[in-house]
Formats: structure tokens, sequence, C-alpha cells
């Protein structure tokens, strides 16, 4: 065993938190309708980020299918025991997959009656870039590489 290595483990984990918090405070501030167009022109594929809006959207779908038949079968008395769990869980994931599969396919069926021609165009409104919004984006992050960069020069001296 490394004497270093507790240490090690405890900064690669701080790090990992660190990413997972960024990424966190990305995905709740940044709306994904605004996102996705602008993705496009930076070079992403139109398919894909086509694919994404459809994935995002259709979960929430789904999740709230989910849901209610969740309600409803507790309503049944579906969870009153181990078995009956086990049972309506089955059902829960069958009815799922059949609603998905059939949404799916009603909105395959909705994009080719409209014509679909392999884009969906959304309007996205210009939004004008304000230097004191940049500025207050910009300090968290230096503020953290500030802090890093001061750990690693006076902590490892220490």
């Amino acid at each position: 065993l490394d004497p270093a290595g507790p240490a090690h483990a405890a900064e690669v984990t701080g790090r990992a938190a660190a990413a997972v918090c960024c990424q966190l405070l990305f995905a709740f501030t940044t709306p994904l309708a605004d996102l996705l167009p602008r993705l496009t022109r930076i070079g992403l594929p139109s398919a894909l980020v086509e694919m994404v809006a459809l994935i995002y959207r259709m979960l929430f779908v789904t999740l709230d299918s989910a849901r209610r038949i969740q309600t409803g079968q507790a309503g049944r008395l579906g969870y009153v025991d181990r078995r009956a769990w086990v049972r309506s869980v089955g059902s829960l994931g069958a009815a799922l997959f059949v609603r998905s599969f059939d949404r799916a396919q009603r909105m395959q069926r909705g994009l080719e009656c409209r014509g679909y021609t392999g884009e969906l165009t959304v309007l996205v409104d210009e939004l004008p870039l304000r230097p004191a919004a940049v500025v207050a984006a910009a300090v968290p992050p230096l503020l953290v590489a500030a802090a890093a960069t001061s750990y690693t020069l006076f902590g490892a001296a220490l």
C-alpha cells in the first residue's frame, strides 16, 4: 500500500465531485430548447441533435406515464406485499414498453404526414451577448482554478 494513496484517492474524488457539480450546474441552468439549435450551429450533426431532442421529450412523457400507471396500481393495492409489488413492477414495465412503442410509431406517422425532410426546424431567439454576463459567468471557474492552483502550489509545500 502506498502511504500517499488515501490522499490521492481523496484528490481524485474531489475532482470528480467538482466535475459532476459543474455538469449539474450547467444542466440545471441551461434550457435544452435553447441549447440544441446552437449545437447544430457549432458543427454537431443535425441528426444527432434531433435524436437528443426527441429522447429528451420522450423521457419526460414516459416518466409521466410511469407515474400515472404507478398511481393507478397503488390505488388498486398493487404494492401491499412483495409478491404484489413484483407483479405490479412487471406490469408497469410492460405497459411502459407498449405505450412508448405506440407513441413512437404515432410520432413517426405524424412526421411523415407533415412531410418530414430530415430536419426539425425551430425558431430560436437571438440573445444579445452582454459583457457583464460574460464576466459574471467567468468568475466561478476562475475562482475554482485559482483555488486549485493555490492548493497545488502551497498545499504540496505544507
